[in-house]
């Protein structure tokens, strides 16, 4: 198998079968990122091809002080959050309608609790369901995080937390674990 170092510098060159490699040899991870935070399959299919259009144009940018996948993954976030702001500022502009009655089809080579968490996180609000799968998913910091979004670490934990939160409720059905008490919704008795 060919290094990455040399397809890169192949790839600089204009071979485009070095592409095509590096594009298999990264798509199923890059993709993989893409489509968590997007959710939607046809957006993301739509923002990773940006994504593969801004990582190819860049290339000659890389500098090998990162594995290149990490590299490639960094753009993808990148990418990915800028088309979702993007879309955010055009979405004020439109009104959303939301069709509950959605079916959703589960893809039959994952598992039941995989999709099952898949669906809960993409309930999640926005801002919460991003920083939920940039900090568990992804592994970033919440200085990271915060950084990237342009919000406060302190805004990260709390959106981290309350997404936490939800998805505990939205997944209690299968663990067969009442709710704590604490985050049921009913009044406490008086004194």
């Amino acid at each position: 198998m060919e290094t990455d170092h040399l397809l890169i510098r192949r790839a600089i060159d204009g071979d485009e079968r070095a592409l095509r490699q590096l594009w298999s040899r990264y798509a199923p991870r890059i993709d993989a990122v893409v489509q968590r935070l997007v959710g939607d399959p046809d957006l993301a299919a739509d923002i990773a091809q940006e994504v593969w259009m801004q990582i190819f144009r860049a290339l000659h940018t890389y500098r090998g002080d990162a594995q290149f996948g990490t590299w490639a993954h960094r753009i993808a976030v990148n990418r990915t959050l800028n088309a979702l702001r993007k879309i955010r500022r055009l979405g004020k502009l439109e009104v959303e309608i939301e069709d509950e009655t959605a079916i959703v089809e589960d893809d039959s080579d994952r598992s039941f609790v995989a999709a099952s968490i898949e669906r809960a996180a993409a309930r999640l609000p926005e801002g919460a369901r991003t920083v939920f799968l940039l900090h568990d998913v992804e592994g970033y910091t919440h200085e990271d995080i915060a950084a990237e979004l342009g919000i406060t670490v302190g805004a990260s934990k709390s959106q981290l937390f309350k997404a936490r939160a939800k998805l505990r409720r939205l997944l209690a059905h299968l663990v067969d674990v009442p709710t704590p008490a604490t985050e049921r919704h009913h009044a406490a008795p008086r004194s």
